[in-house]
């Protein structure tokens, strides 16, 4: 008997995420801050699409037209039923890569994504996909691929590869993936108490284990228990996508690509002295011990005349979608604590204080009595949107054309955060991609919708949901009893959610 999944876990549904990455509008500012010609995007695909969630968003807050496989038919069914609500201009399919990237239907694209399951997949699929890349992405076209990396999987790898083993030895087959996760990692968990000297040589692992005992058993399965997980140095990857003629241009993780964050400069120095890119990348992998790569490739590689990236950077446009108040001048990347630059950070925080879209040409404009350079305008706007903070904004012809089918994909969404809290996103016609939204926020949203206005009221709505599932609020892990609590709590964060978030969920148009 044929086994469909490939060695891939599919008795399980891959977790609700969305990945701002695969937002063809984010490459812009990678590209222009590179001094690269970035594709128009107008025909994207999404390979390994899971969920499917990343792909119906940016289709129905863009004008994008999407494509995408993934050869679960659960996560498939999903996601094309989120397409027929939001009738955004999405194909997806329950294919198999092999099936998918030999259908004669497909347009060629300007964009092709592949978002982790590089790592996860055989060598045959890996070619499977590299000649799909090599026929089907355009000329000029993007590449997005993320996957974990070597060095910063060495050391781990070694715990992973016993705790799947112990997974499909010890761990019944009857007992279901999450059972045989939660055997593995306890398995683990005892074998570090024994002090083994592995965990002497690598003393991260312990903590590295502790990490993944705080994530989800979703998450988990897909993660680290496929039957292929190979996490690869940034030079093997690029030597697999060489026959498809793409070339390296930046990192989607804009933060990877600031050195003054990163590198010490002494490091910077070093790395100034290899003259190759591919080397250049490979030694900076070392230098931050690099566990997970974010990566835009490129199929023909040309530069920017200065003047002209000097007029894209300022066409682009940005917005704030926290709350001015709310944004601390010290955050982390990679578990680094990075503290920001008060006298540049904050006048250009105060002027998006409003959440509206604001060009970079404007910023500098009003920013030019501060003393504060484009550069560095650029380089603040590309921490603040990797923080979470800001968004690059799509033109505003986009905007009005995808409204109506943004909307009709957050109804849809919305209604289901009245039985679940699976889906933790909207979709924002502003900035053509997705903006995370809490389940208790997406029920005083409908709420609002249902004319409620007064914080007391969107609580009371919200009760009622909960309520009639047996659901109560948790607190300090204990579930609230009290129904007057309940609705106390809830009322406290409604106050919030009206004074804080709702003025920014009116900007990105999704409220």
């Amino acid at each position: 008997m044929t086994d469909w999944t490939s060695g891939y876990v599919a008795d399980i549904g891959y977790t609700f995420g969305y990945y701002q990455e695969l937002n063809p509008l984010r490459a812009r500012l990678a590209f222009l801050n590179k001094g690269l010609v970035c594709p128009n995007v107008g025909v994207a695909c999404e390979l390994g699409f899971g969920q499917g969630l990343s792909t119906n968003i940016h289709a129905a807050a863009s004008t994008t037209q999407w494509y995408g496989a993934d050869f679960n038919p659960s996560q498939a069914g999903f996601a094309q039923e989120l397409a027929a609500i939001s009738g955004a201009d999405v194909s997806l399919y329950a294919d198999s890569f092999a099936d998918f990237c030999n259908r004669s239907d497909l347009p060629d694209f300007d964009c092709i994504s592949l978002h982790g399951v590089w790592s996860w997949i055989s060598d045959e699929n890996r070619q499977i996909i590299v000649n799909f890349i090599s026929k089907k992405l355009k000329v000029g076209g993007l590449l997005y691929i993320s996957y974990n990396t070597l060095p910063g999987w060495a050391a781990f790898a070694p715990m992973r590869h016993l705790m799947t083993q112990h997974a499909e030895i010890i761990g019944s087959e009857g007992s279901g993936i999450v059972n045989r996760i939660d055997g593995a990692m306890s398995f683990a968990e005892k074998l570090l108490a024994t002090n083994p000297t592995y965990l002497k040589a690598n003393p991260l692992v312990s903590e590295r284990l502790d990490i993944l005992k705080g994530q989800p058993s979703q998450y988990l399965a897909h993660e680290y228990f496929n039957r292929d997980w190979l996490p690869m140095h940034f030079a093997s990857t690029a030597q697999w996508l060489e026959s498809a003629k793409v070339s390296y241009a930046c990192s989607a993780h804009y933060m990877d690509d600031i050195e003054s964050i990163n590198l010490t400069p002494e490091q910077q120095e070093f790395l100034n002295t290899i003259p190759d890119k591919l080397l250049r990348e490979s030694t900076r992998d070392f230098m931050v011990n690099q566990v997970f790569r974010r990566d835009y490739w490129i199929k023909g590689i040309r530069k920017l005349p200065n003047l002209e990236q000097l007029e894209g950077i300022r066409k682009e446009s940005i917005i704030l979608q926290t709350p001015r108040s709310e944004v601390t001048l010290t955050t982390k990347d990679g578990g680094k604590e990075i503290n920001l630059n008060a006298e540049i950070y904050n006048p250009i925080l105060d002027i998006l204080a409003d959440h509206k879209v604001v060009s970079l040409a404007e910023l500098e404009s009003k920013l030019n009595a501060e003393d504060i350079s484009l550069a560095k305008i650029v380089q603040a706007a590309m921490v603040l949107a990797d923080c979470g903070h800001l968004f690059v904004a799509q033109n505003k012809e986009n905007l009005t054309e995808v409204k109506a089918q943004s909307d009709k994909l957050n109804a849809h969404i919305q209604q289901r955060a009245r039985s679940n809290e699976e889906v933790r996103y909207l979709a924002s016609p502003v900035t053509g991609g997705g903006i995370a939204i809490s389940r208790f926020h997406q029920l005083f949203l409908l709420a609002l919708q249902a004319g409620k206005k007064t914080p007391a009221g969107l609580a009371e709505s919200a009760w009622a949901v909960l309520n009639d599932q047996g659901e109560r609020l948790v607190e300090n892990g204990k579930p609230v009893e009290s129904e007057a609590e309940n609705i106390s709590k809830l009322t406290s964060q409604a106050e919030i959610f009206k004074e804080k978030g709702l003025p920014v969920l009116k900007a990105l148009q999704i409220a």
